[in-house]
């Protein structure tokens, strides 16, 4: 019983290494993915984010023609990184509308000032409730919806430059 005793502290270590070195193996997936892909954009109407940008509301998401929503914060760094590729991706004639959350129209104008504005659409999500509602859990998401106000792909994090035909991709095949 003693040499059981002894041996114990590196059965403990054993064991510990053993569960960490699987997790980093096999990490999981802890993407928090909308389940309302497939499905119609929630109903929602929220005021103008900026002078001279319309807002946006669920109705105007399905005109015919499908769009990008992007789900921005003039606070969010990764917001900054992923604005050329949204300009490159308006410049290729996709129209792409933006939902800024938790922000104040001085600083979104500022924001679109320094970073470009590839947006036909700004509107502001003062506390979220949209955001939360397309299932949206940080900044930056987007979204790609058909011309029937279904949301066909979820972009989660910062679109990056090896991301950009992926998204030209899936929105070609939402027309």
């Amino acid at each position: 019983m003693r040499r059981f005793i002894l041996w114990l502290p590196l059965l403990v270590f054993v064991a510990f290494f053993a569960t960490v070195a699987f997790q980093l193996y096999a990490p999981s997936d802890h993407m928090i993915r909308s389940r309302l892909v497939g499905r119609p954009v929630p109903k929602f109407a929220l005021p103008a984010a900026v002078a001279g940008k319309p807002g946006l509301d669920s109705a105007s998401l399905a005109e015919g023609e499908p769009r990008i929503v992007n789900i921005f914060a003039s606070w969010c760094i990764p917001c900054i990184a992923e604005a050329p590729q949204l300009i490159e991706i308006a410049r290729r004639g996709v129209p792409i509308d933006a939902i800024a959350i938790r922000d104040t129209p001085a600083d979104i104008a500022d924001f679109l000032a320094r970073n470009g504005d590839p947006y036909r659409r700004i509107a502001l999500d003062k506390n979220s409730a949209v955001q939360l509602a397309l299932g949206s859990s940080g900044v930056p998401e987007t979204f790609i919806v058909d011309g029937k106000g279904i949301i066909r792909h979820q972009h989660i994090g910062d679109i990056r430059p090896e991301d950009v035909p992926e998204i030209l991709r899936l929105y070609e095949a939402a027309r």
